[in-house]
This record gives C-alpha cells, structure tokens and sequence, in this order.
C-alpha cells in the first residue's frame, strides 16, 4: 500500500478500530517473497529479559530479516542465533558477544538495545554514528547528562530512535491523555504517578567469572569491579552502577503517561521535595520506597509514589474540578464513568495513533517521520524519574528547570546528573 493510501485508510476508519500502524504480515497469513527494496535489517542487543520479546516482535513482520544477535554470555548468542535461523528459515545470522561486530555491518539496517541502562547511550550513540536506525529500550540512559547526549546525536545524524516507553502504543493510556489534555475532567489539578519497587534484599558473594561471560564486556562503561555472582542476571537492576533502581526503570513508563497527558508539567520548572528509604542491609543501594511531590509554579501538582504508599493504587491520574480518569496497564477508569463514553470532537486535541510499537518503529524507519516514543519524549520521562530519585535522596527542596536540564542553583545535586566512566567507554 503507497504511504499517501495508506494515511488516507488510517484516517478514514473509526478511532476505536485495532488497526496497527504497520500489520505484521505474518499475522495477516501473507507469506510470499518481500521484495529486497522493502527488506528491513535488524539485531538484537542484550538476550536477558527484554532481547527475546524483540526477537519475538520482529519475526512476526515477513518484511523484517534478523541478521545478527548479541548477549555477553556467549551460550546465549549461540542459542538466538540459532533460533532465529530456524525461525525465519535463513542460515548465517551471527551470534556474538561484542555488539561493535554487528554495528560494523554494511547490511545492516536497524538494532534494537535491551541491555542494561548502563550500556544505553554508548550503544545507542554509536549505532547511529555507524548509520543505523535504533530502537531502545527504557530508561533512555542511565544519567540526564547521556540521555541528552543521545537526543544530540539523534539531531546530528538524522536517525530514527523510538524508545521502549510502549504505553504510548496503548488505547486506554493515549485515550486518559486526550481526556486530560481537552478539560474533560476540568482543570487539571493534580497528576498522581505510582509504580512497582521492587523489593530485594541483595547479597552477592564474590566468585569466578562464568566461563561463557564476556565480564568486561558486560561492565562496558561502569568502573570496574570484581565479579560477583548473579549479578549479570537480574539483580544489576537494584546496583547504581547499572540501573537507577525502579524509580527510574519502571517509572519512566507512568511518568511518561503523566508528561503526556499533562504539558504543562514541563513548561518551566518544577519544585521538586521527598523522602526515599532503603534496605538497612545487603548490597542493593536503590531506594525501595518514595514519596515525591512536585510543583509547576502555576499550581499544578504532580505526586510520585511505589505502590506500597500510593493513596490511589497503581497507575497514573489525571483529577481536575470536574472529577479524574485513571488508567493502568489493561484498565481504565474515571469519576464520573461517564467520562469514559466520550468521544474526542474536531478541532479537539488527539494525540498520535501507534497500536503496534515495534509496526510504529519500522513504519518510521521507512518513512523517516518521528515515532511515537521519541528520544525527547524519553529523556523527559528519565529526567524526571532522575530528579525525583535525587531529590528523594537529598531530603530537601530542591528545583528543577526543563531547559538547562538541571537543579536551580543546586551544584551538590547537579553532580548527579552525570557519572565516571571508564575512559574506553566515553561518549
């Protein structure tokens, strides 16, 4: 379908249709040839948690070839690799433990980055220095400072990053917003955000590397240190060398929703104050638990909480004078219900449509028209998560201003917006 027919089907079918920006071919039953013109490359970084669903995503598009896979734990890249063969009937896709290899290939249109936050920005800004396009997973980097230096180099080089913030692919979320945006609950008065903490206590005992794990690959640009078991699996999450814990890795998502369904939220500045608390015991040095309370200068107030604390459960909030709509993953709901019945007007605002997030990326790599979930959009939701983390840690009021991307007047909290890394490593 030519792009110009295509925008004109999607524009004349009823906003509630499922009609996914790209339909995976697979699912429609097409199994024909895809002409080589049409092809899309693509590789798969980090075979932990996240690799496999990716994997999953792009053999259900026939347009999409998987040429290469990597994991720092070389059993797994042989084992994707292989599975990927059999699954898309191919032989040859590369299995390696060092993502520079597949970035290295002239044939190679597209990767996707699910390692750990730690590793974001340098893959991320190297793949696209290397011409590729780039999808990401959250939080977009670790630091404000590596997230920004992404969104310079998505400017710089003209690629296309969409990040992993796939609630925006979602009705209910996209619906919540331009309810909140267009004043069907009244005027905004308070955004309400809580997410999962998840709480582990954590001790790792030191050991031998795994003989089948690249370790100082697998550091990349943290500063090195030795071993200890497990820690590749899922445990880095809650050590801030790779991961800002949960506030950031699991709030992007709702925050994200709240920045969308809110702008005002970023206009200018927000006065941010809260309390965090921590296991008095084990290695895991994120916090576990937080109360955050931010401010617009206007009035409007955004709360942050884990869910064990949140007053309104899990979800994000949207409460006005004339009632609030909530939404979650899989739910929605409002006071009054009647809210829910609505149906955004002409001339009303609507926010982009995407019912399938990996369809919405590939559509932009071949249109080169910006995804649902840009690296701006991203890096807000990871600034803001970041901010909200150091500002519970501080114990003290402290301001936040969108431009500069730092603490007014603050430099004990500003040097926390960025973080040593191994010289090999810079950015």
């Amino acid at each position: 379908m030519k792009l110009q027919s295509r925008r004109q089907f999607v524009k004349a079918v009823a906003a509630g249709m499922a009609l996914p920006m790209i339909v995976p071919s697979r699912a429609l039953g097409l199994d024909g040839k895809v002409a080589p013109s049409n092809r899309i490359t693509a590789a798969v970084i980090g075979l932990g948690d996240r690799g496999p669903n990716h994997l999953d995503a792009f053999v259900g598009f026939k347009e999409v070839e998987i040429l290469g896979v990597c994991d720092v734990r070389r059993d797994r890249a042989e084992h994707f690799a292989k599975w990927v063969d059999e699954k898309q009937g191919t032989k040859g896709c590369l299995g390696t433990q060092d993502f520079r290899e597949l970035l290295a290939r002239k044939d190679l249109d597209t990767v996707t980055i699910t390692a750990p936050e730690n590793w974001h920005a340098y893959m991320a800004i190297a793949a696209m220095n290397a011409g590729k396009d780039v999808y990401s997973e959250k939080a977009l980097a670790l630091t404000v400072a590596e997230g920004r230096a992404i969104c310079d180099a998505v400017k710089r080089t003209g690629r296309i990053l969409q990040a992993g913030i796939q609630q925006r692919s979602d009705r209910n979320f996209r619906f919540a917003c331009e309810l909140a945006r267009n004043g069907y609950v009244g005027k905004l008065s308070k955004v309400t955000v809580a997410v999962p903490s998840g709480t582990r206590k954590l001790t790792l005992e030191p050991g031998p590397v795994p003989e089948t794990l690249a370790w100082d690959l697998w550091q990349g640009p943290a500063l090195e240190k030795p071993y200890r078991k497990g820690v590749e699996n899922y445990n880095w999450y809650f050590l801030r060398d790779y991961c800002a814990g949960w506030i950031q890795s699991w709030g992007v998502h709702h925050l994200d929703i709240a920045l969308w369904g809110a702008p005002a939220l970023m206009a200018s500045t927000l006065e941010i104050e809260g309390s965090a608390t921590f296991l008095p015991e084990g290695d895991a040095d994120v916090s576990f638990g937080w109360k955050v309370n931010m401010r617009t200068p206007e009035g409007l107030v955004m709360e942050f909480y884990d869910d064990g604390s949140s007053p309104v459960g899990h979800g994000v909030r949207f409460a006005g004078d004339k009632g609030w709509v909530q939404v979650d993953r899989g739910r929605i709901w409002a006071e009054d219900k009647r809210v829910l019945e609505v149906v955004i007007k002409p001339g009303e605002e609507r926010l982009e449509v995407s019912r399938h997030h990996m369809g919405n990326f590939l559509e932009c790599v071949r249109t080169r028209r910006q995804p649902i979930a840009s690296a701006e959009a991203c890096q807000a939701a990871t600034a803001v998560s970041l901010a909200a983390d150091i500002a519970s840690r501080g114990g003290r009021k402290m301001v936040w201003d969108w431009k500069s991307e730092r603490f007014v007047g603050d430099d004990a909290a500003n040097r926390l917006l960025v973080r040593e890394v191994r010289k090999e490593w810079r950015i």
